[in-house]
C-alpha cells in the first residue's frame, strides 16, 4: 500500500523549542502584557536596522494606521499606493481619514512604478507607501527622488538591500508585520521604525491612551504583549540563518526551473532578494493561475497567487495593466526556513511534471 505524502504547504511558521522556552519564562514572570521583553525587541529591531527607536504594535496594519497619523496624515489629504498589494494599506489611509490614490506596478519587480507615483502626485499628496514586495525592494532611489515622504512597508523583505542601503532605513517610517508565516514572526503583531525620534513619541502617544497628560481622539489600544515580543526577540537571535536557508531553497528552484518556461523572479541592479516569497511567471499555455493551483494542492503541493485581489478590482476600477498581468501569471511556490529537502525536491518535481503536461 502506498502512503500518500503529506500535503507541502504554501507557508509555516518557523518556531520551536527557543520560542517555547521564551513563552515559559513570560508566563513564569507574570508580566504577561506590554512590558520589558516588548522594549526589548523594539530595541533589538531598531538595532538590526540602524535606526533611532521602535513602536511595537498588534500588526503591520496598525503599524501603518499609526505610521500616517504620526505623518499627520489627515482627512483631505492623499496617499498613494500601489494596486498589486493586500488590503492593509488601503484600509488604514481610510482610517487616517486620508484618500487612498492607487497607481500601476513595475513588471518584473511587482513593486510601486515611481513613474507612475510621478503622474499621480498633487497638492494634496502627503505619503507614499511603499511595499517592498516577496522579498525584493522597490525602487527607493526613484521614489526618494519624488520628494514625497516614503512608508517603507517592509513586512516581506527585511535584510534585503537597494543601492547599497538596508531596506527599512530611507523612508521616513517604516512598518513591519510580524504575522505568523512572516520572515520574522510574533503570531501577530507589528512594529513602526524611524531615525526620527519626535515621530516615534507621537507614534507611542496613538498607540495607547492610558496616564497620557491630554486626551487624544486619535489614540487606540495598539500595545503588542510581552509573550509576542518574547518569540520575536527569540527570532531576531536567528533571523539571518533563516533567510541564509530561503537563500538555498530560491538557488535549488532557480537551478531546477532555469530550463523550463516558468519565468523566474528578476533582481535588478543594486537589490538584493531575501526571498519571502518564490515568485514565478506562468506561461499563458500553462493555462489559469487556479487551475495550475487546484492541480498541484492535489498532488500534494500547495501554492497560492501571491496577491489574493488587486485593489483596483476591489474598488472595480481599469487601467492597471501590469497589476493585471501579475494577477494572471504570477505563482507563489513554497518557500520557509523550516521546509525541508525533501519537500523542496518534491516541490521541484511536481511543479515540473504539471508544467510538462
Amino acid at each position: 500500500m502506498t502512503i500518500p505524502s503529506p500535503l507541502i504547504l504554501h507557508s509555516r511558521p518557523t518556531v520551536g523549542s527557543d520560542e517555547l522556552q521564551a513563552l515559559t519564562a513570560v508566563v513564569g514572570s507574570g508580566q504577561l502584557a506590554q512590558g520589558p521583553r516588548v522594549e526589548e525587541f523594539e530595541q533589538g529591531m531598531a538595532a538590526m536596522l540602524g535606526v533611532a527607536g521602535g513602536v511595537a504594535v498588534t500588526s503591520g496594519t496598525a503599524a501603518l494606521e499609526v505610521a500616517l497619523k504620526a505623518l499627520g496624515v489627515a482627512p483631505g489629504d492623499e496617499v498613494i499606493l500601489p494596486s498589486y498589494v493586500c488590503a492593509a494599506p488601503w484600509l488604514a489611509i481610510v482610517r487616517a481619514g486620508a484618500q487612498p490614490k492607487i497607481v500601476d506596478i513595475e513588471p518584473d519587480s511587482y513593486a510601486i512604478d515611481p513613474a507612475e507615483v510621478k503622474k499621480a502626485v498633487s497638492v494634496r499628496t502627503r505619503a507614499i507607501i511603499v511595499p517592498h514586495l516577496f522579498g525584493l525592494p522597490a525602487d527607493l532611489t526613484g521614489l526618494q527622488a519624488i520628494g514625497v515622504p516614503l512608508i517603507e512597508d517592509c513586512a516581506q523583505t527585511l535584510g534585503a538591500i537597494e543601492a547599497g542601503r538596508q531596506v527599512g532605513t530611507v523612508g521616513a517610517v517604516t512598518v513591519c508585520s510580524f504575522y505568523a508565516t512572516k520572515l520574522l514572526c510574533t503570531g501577530e503583531g507589528g512594529m513602526l521604525l524611524s531615525h526620527d525620534k519626535s515621530l516615534l513619541e507621537r507614534a507611542r502617544a496613538l498607540r495607547e491612551y492610558d496616564e497620557e497628560p491630554v486626551l487624544d481622539d486619535r489614540a487606540f489600544n495598539y500595545k503588542m504583549t510581552d509573550l509576542q515580543a518574547a518569540i520575536g526577540i527569540s527570532q531576531l537571535s536567528r533571523f539571518r540563518s533563516f533567510l541564509e536557508r530561503r537563500s538555498a531553497i530560491a538557488a535549488a528552484y532557480r537551478t531546477a526551473f532555469g530550463s523550463t518556461s516558468l519565468g523566474l523572479p528578476v533582481i535588478p541592479t543594486g537589490r538584493s532578494h531575501v526571498f519571502y516569497r518564490f515568485v514565478v511567471r506562468l506561461p499563458r499555455e500553462a493555462g489559469p493561475v487556479a487551475s495550475m493551483i487546484a492541480r498541484l494542492e492535489q498532488r500534494g503541493v500547495q501554492c497560492r497567487c501571491p496577491v489574493f485581489r488587486p485593489l483596483h478590482r476591489y474598488r472595480d476600477l481599469v487601467g492597471y495593466p501590469v497589476a493585471e498581468e501579475a494577477f494572471a501569471q504570477a505563482l507563489s511556490l513554497p518557500i520557509y526556513p523550516s521546509m525541508t529537502d525533501e519537500e523542496v525536491a518534491r516541490t521541484i518535481q511536481v511543479v515540473a511534471e504539471e508544467l510538462s503536461q
